[in-house]
Protein backbone atom coordinates (compact mmCIF):
# COMPACT_ATOMS: atom_id res chain seq x y z
CA UNK A 1 0.00 0.00 0.00
CA UNK A 2 1.35 3.52 -1.19
CA UNK A 3 0.48 6.24 1.27
CA UNK A 4 -0.32 9.44 0.21
CA UNK A 5 1.07 12.67 1.30
CA UNK A 6 -1.70 12.94 3.36
CA UNK A 7 -1.99 9.75 4.54
CA UNK A 8 1.52 10.52 5.94
CA UNK A 9 0.60 14.12 7.57
CA UNK A 10 -2.89 12.13 9.30
CA UNK A 11 -0.40 9.34 10.53
CA UNK A 12 2.15 11.67 11.89
CA UNK A 13 -0.91 14.26 13.79
CA UNK A 14 -2.00 10.53 15.16
CA UNK A 15 1.58 9.58 16.54
CA UNK A 16 2.12 13.16 17.73
CA UNK A 17 -1.18 13.58 19.41
CA UNK A 18 -0.32 9.95 21.26
CA UNK A 19 3.25 10.51 22.09
CA UNK A 20 2.68 14.21 23.42
CA UNK A 21 -0.51 12.86 25.69
CA UNK A 22 1.59 10.34 27.30
CA UNK A 23 4.50 11.89 27.05
CA UNK A 24 2.89 14.43 30.03
CA UNK A 25 2.02 11.22 31.83
CA UNK A 26 5.31 10.88 34.31
CA UNK A 27 4.31 7.08 35.42
CA UNK A 28 5.54 6.24 31.62
CA UNK A 29 9.52 7.06 30.84
CA UNK A 30 10.76 8.02 27.65
CA UNK A 31 9.90 7.52 24.23
CA UNK A 32 11.06 6.35 21.32
CA UNK A 33 10.29 5.76 17.81
CA UNK A 34 10.75 2.01 16.62
CA UNK A 35 9.83 1.75 13.35
CA UNK A 36 10.37 -0.68 10.87
CA UNK A 37 12.37 -0.02 7.86
CA UNK A 38 10.20 -1.05 4.75
CA UNK A 39 7.01 1.18 6.92
CA UNK A 40 5.02 -2.26 7.66
CA UNK A 41 5.05 -1.00 11.12
CA UNK A 42 5.31 2.30 13.10
CA UNK A 43 6.01 2.14 16.59
CA UNK A 44 6.79 4.56 19.42
CA UNK A 45 7.62 3.07 22.88
CA UNK A 46 7.75 3.92 26.00
CA UNK A 47 10.00 3.11 28.49
CA UNK A 48 8.58 1.31 31.64
CA UNK A 49 11.83 -0.66 32.94
CA UNK A 50 15.33 -1.96 31.79
CA UNK A 51 14.19 -3.85 28.34
CA UNK A 52 10.93 -3.01 28.78
CA UNK A 53 8.47 -0.82 27.39
CA UNK A 54 4.65 -0.08 26.12
CA UNK A 55 3.93 0.42 22.77
CA UNK A 56 1.82 1.84 20.22
CA UNK A 57 2.05 0.81 16.61
CA UNK A 58 0.30 1.81 13.44
CA UNK A 59 0.40 -1.20 10.90
CA UNK A 60 -0.78 1.14 8.03
CA UNK A 61 -1.22 -2.18 5.31
CA UNK A 62 -3.51 -3.26 7.55
CA UNK A 63 -4.80 -0.95 8.48
CA UNK A 64 -4.57 -1.31 11.75
CA UNK A 65 -3.61 -0.11 16.16
CA UNK A 66 -1.66 -2.07 18.39
CA UNK A 67 -1.35 -1.40 21.65
CA UNK A 68 0.99 -3.69 24.32
CA UNK A 69 3.18 -4.40 26.30
CA UNK A 70 6.68 -5.44 25.07
CA UNK A 71 10.25 -6.53 26.58
CA UNK A 72 13.63 -8.23 25.18
CA UNK A 73 14.05 -10.32 28.36
CA UNK A 74 12.63 -13.63 27.43
CA UNK A 75 12.65 -14.15 31.59
CA UNK A 76 10.21 -10.80 32.14
CA UNK A 77 8.24 -12.51 29.93
CA UNK A 78 7.63 -15.89 31.52
CA UNK A 79 7.79 -14.19 34.86
CA UNK A 80 4.45 -12.28 33.54
CA UNK A 81 3.05 -15.33 31.67
CA UNK A 82 3.11 -16.98 34.92
CA UNK A 83 1.48 -14.12 37.15
CA UNK A 84 -1.28 -14.23 34.28
CA UNK A 85 -1.65 -17.90 34.87
CA UNK A 86 -1.78 -17.39 38.56
CA UNK A 87 -4.05 -14.85 38.65
CA UNK A 88 -6.74 -17.38 37.50
CA UNK A 89 -7.35 -15.16 34.46
CA UNK A 90 -6.86 -15.60 30.87
CA UNK A 91 -4.99 -13.15 28.82
CA UNK A 92 -7.50 -11.39 27.89
CA UNK A 93 -9.13 -11.10 31.06
CA UNK A 94 -5.92 -9.63 32.54
CA UNK A 95 -5.73 -6.81 30.31
CA UNK A 96 -9.77 -6.43 30.40
CA UNK A 97 -9.38 -5.60 33.89
CA UNK A 98 -6.35 -3.01 33.48
CA UNK A 99 -8.27 -1.34 30.93
CA UNK A 100 -11.60 -1.49 33.21
CA UNK A 101 -9.69 0.42 35.63
CA UNK A 102 -8.01 2.76 32.69
CA UNK A 103 -11.82 3.86 32.02
CA UNK A 104 -11.93 1.46 28.65
CA UNK A 105 -15.71 -0.67 28.63
CA UNK A 106 -13.90 -3.86 26.79
CA UNK A 107 -14.34 -6.65 29.27
CA UNK A 108 -11.95 -9.69 27.42
CA UNK A 109 -9.86 -7.96 24.75
CA UNK A 110 -8.04 -9.86 22.34
CA UNK A 111 -4.14 -10.20 23.57
CA UNK A 112 -1.49 -11.86 21.18
CA UNK A 113 1.35 -12.85 22.69
CA UNK A 114 4.32 -13.50 20.49
CA UNK A 115 7.36 -13.33 19.87
CA UNK A 116 9.48 -10.77 17.03
CA UNK A 117 12.63 -11.12 15.37
CA UNK A 118 13.54 -13.52 17.72
CA UNK A 119 14.06 -10.79 19.98
CA UNK A 120 11.37 -9.31 21.58
CA UNK A 121 8.52 -10.62 23.00
CA UNK A 122 4.87 -9.05 23.11
CA UNK A 123 1.50 -8.91 24.78
CA UNK A 124 -0.34 -6.86 22.40
CA UNK A 125 -4.23 -5.92 21.80
CA UNK A 126 -5.03 -4.92 18.06
CA UNK A 127 -7.77 -2.11 17.34
CA UNK A 128 -9.02 -2.53 13.43
CA UNK A 129 -9.14 0.73 11.81
CA UNK A 130 -11.50 1.85 8.69
CA UNK A 131 -9.36 3.89 6.95
CA UNK A 132 -6.76 6.56 8.13
CA UNK A 133 -9.02 9.11 8.74
CA UNK A 134 -10.49 7.01 11.97
CA UNK A 135 -6.86 8.43 13.10
CA UNK A 136 -8.25 12.25 13.48
CA UNK A 137 -11.05 11.07 15.83
CA UNK A 138 -10.81 11.91 19.26
CA UNK A 139 -12.70 8.18 19.66
CA UNK A 140 -9.86 6.49 18.26
CA UNK A 141 -7.24 8.84 19.99
CA UNK A 142 -9.24 8.61 23.55
CA UNK A 143 -8.93 4.64 23.14
CA UNK A 144 -5.44 4.16 22.34
CA UNK A 145 -4.72 6.67 25.51
CA UNK A 146 -6.63 4.22 27.91
CA UNK A 147 -5.39 0.96 26.18
CA UNK A 148 -2.04 2.31 26.86
CA UNK A 149 -3.06 3.43 30.31
CA UNK A 150 -4.97 -0.11 30.74
CA UNK A 151 -1.63 -2.33 29.82
CA UNK A 152 -0.04 -0.10 32.40
CA UNK A 153 -2.37 -0.70 35.33
CA UNK A 154 -2.12 -4.53 34.29
CA UNK A 155 1.57 -5.09 33.77
CA UNK A 156 2.74 -2.21 35.96
CA UNK A 157 3.10 -4.61 39.18
CA UNK A 158 4.76 -7.33 37.54
CA UNK A 159 7.52 -3.96 36.90
CA UNK A 160 7.60 -2.56 40.67
CA UNK A 161 11.48 -2.84 41.75
CA UNK A 162 12.63 -3.04 38.03
CA UNK A 163 13.15 0.61 37.20
CA UNK A 164 16.94 1.49 38.15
Amino acid sequence: MTLTEDDHAIIEAFRSYVEDSVGMDERYGESGRCDLEDGTTLATRFEAAPGCWFEFALRPGIPQIRVGFVTNDRWKSEEIEQSIQDSGDTMGEFVGIGMEEAGLDWEEPPVEHYREAAEFFYFATPLPIEDFMDLEKEETRNKVLRMLEGYLIAFGPALEGEEE
